[in-house]
């Protein structure tokens, strides 16, 4: 009879450790899952910008980064707002502040943060990760 448990015994250890070494880590807590990023498309912008040495035009187009497919429905529902946002942005910016590549990824970086705000009063922040641009064009 010990024998007999004791075999049981072995072959429960035995098992918990094939199953620790061959099940599925894909819902492992903290283990980096590789997904694929998801982009919303904004339309072009074509913008007065503040003057400096006579009128200037910004023309461009980007895409943003988000983080799941959740949040590319919210950020389609609320296009108005977010196009909204990012024409007051920059139309505020002067041709010297954004013509350099430091310049654009300070621009970049601000369009994001305007975009994280929640659409309404009480939401949840925007998960908006990054900005690519597509073409920017001064005039």
């Amino acid at each position: 009879m010990p024998f007999a448990l004791a075999g049981v015994f072995l072959l429960m250890v035995l098992g918990a450790g094939a199953w620790i070494l061959f099940a599925p880590t894909s819902g492992t807590p903290g283990q980096v899952q590789n997904v694929a990023p998801l982009y919303v498309a904004v339309d072009e912008f074509v913008v007065n910008l503040q003057p400096e040495d006579g009128d200037k035009y910004l023309q461009t187009k980007f895409t943003l980064q988000v983080a799941d497919a959740q949040q590319v429905e919210l950020v389609k529902a609320n296009m108005p707002k977010v196009r909204n946002r990012v024409l007051l942005l920059l139309s505020s910016k002067k041709p010297s502040e954004i013509s350099t590549p430091a310049g654009k990824r300070r621009l970049a970086a601000e369009i994001v943060s305007a975009l994280k705000q929640p659409f309404t009063d009480g939401g949840a922040p925007q998960q908006v990760s990054e900005l690519h641009y597509i073409s920017f064009i001064i005039q």
